[in-house]
């Protein structure tokens, strides 16, 4: 039997909740923006029209559209992960509670 240390049970949620993500992003194309991870130079290069940069970072770059399949058409274009974005979760709003 193996023996489960901090580090090989956070990464196998990290992973979970990767290929989770990534897997609904793909099934739903519900959220209503994608972030890319380590986008390469060909992949920003191939963006298909009708999707708008809309915020990054030195690792990730955030797009939306409002055409459906996003998710598949980042995909075609080069894009190794794909994750949901803008989604406003379960909680409240800050400015509700008081």
């Amino acid at each position: 039997m193996r023996n489960w240390n901090i580090f090989s049970i956070t990464s196998l949620v990290v992973a979970a909740w990767l290929s989770m993500s990534a897997s609904i992003m793909w099934a739903t194309d519900a959220a209503p923006g994608a972030l890319v991870f380590f986008p390469s130079t060909a992949f920003m290069s191939n963006l298909p029209n009708g999707i708008a940069i809309t915020g990054g970072s030195l690792i990730m770059v955030k797009f939306s559209s409002t055409k459906p399949n996003l998710t598949r058409k980042l995909y075609s274009a080069g894009a190794r992960l794909v994750l949901p974005a803008g989604l406003t979760g379960c909680l409240k709003p800050p400015s509700t509670f008081h």
